[in-house]
């Protein structure tokens, strides 16, 4: 009896591994075996790119609406933006806010530019463009999705622009969108 009592007070019942098996759950999750077809990956990203663009659109223009100053600050880097930065982190996705000064920019895709290309062209005669998803090799997709030219961002954080435009970059890796599915959705 006096070993029974010893074993069950060497045990820790109340240790972080209980508290942790959300978190565990998630990793499991996350590491299970998944047969993805390039169609679920496309409706996946994209799904995901019409959320983060509207989220991130929503906390931008509030950013700015409350404290101007600041909110422009965040038209550069988008990460200083807590909603922003918890997005990147859920999504594993890449969230920027480009005009048309990033047509040089030579850190993007040549497939990037000629989008974005056409997105200013589509703002400078004042056509409506709509939402694109693009592969950009083997483990990249963007997404982007054009503001409107009287966006409150359009006219705060493009306002040295000869064309009102900007467009969200939503540059997801194909593994963590993999990671992120849920095995069980995809078998439907």
């Amino acid at each position: 009896m006096a070993a029974l009592v010893g074993i069950l007070t060497g045990c820790d019942f109340k240790s972080g591994r209980i508290e942790n098996t959300k978190e565990l759950n998630r990793e499991i999750k996350a590491s299970q075996i998944k047969r993805v077809t390039n169609v679920q990956l496309v409706s996946s990203a994209d799904e995901w790119g019409k959320k983060i663009a509207q989220i991130a659109e929503k906390a931008l223009r509030s950013e700015l609406e409350k404290n101007p100053d600041a909110g422009l600050a965040h038209c550069a880097d988008l990460s200083g933006i807590p909603v922003v930065g918890a997005l990147e982190k859920e999504y594993g996705v890449k969230v920027e806010l480009l005009g048309t000064k990033d047509l040089k920019r030579a850190d993007l895709h040549a497939k990037e530019r000629e989008i974005l290309d056409a997105y200013v062209y589509s703002a400078k005669s004042n056509a409506q463009a709509g939402d694109n998803l693009q592969q950009l090799n083997d483990t990249l997709l963007v997404y982007n999705a054009p503001l409107s030219s009287e966006s409150v961002i359009c006219r705060k954080c493009m306002a040295s622009q000869d064309t009102t435009f900007a467009v969200w970059r939503l540059l997801f890796n194909k593994k963590e969108i993999i990671r992120k599915l849920d095995a069980k959705q995809l078998k439907e």
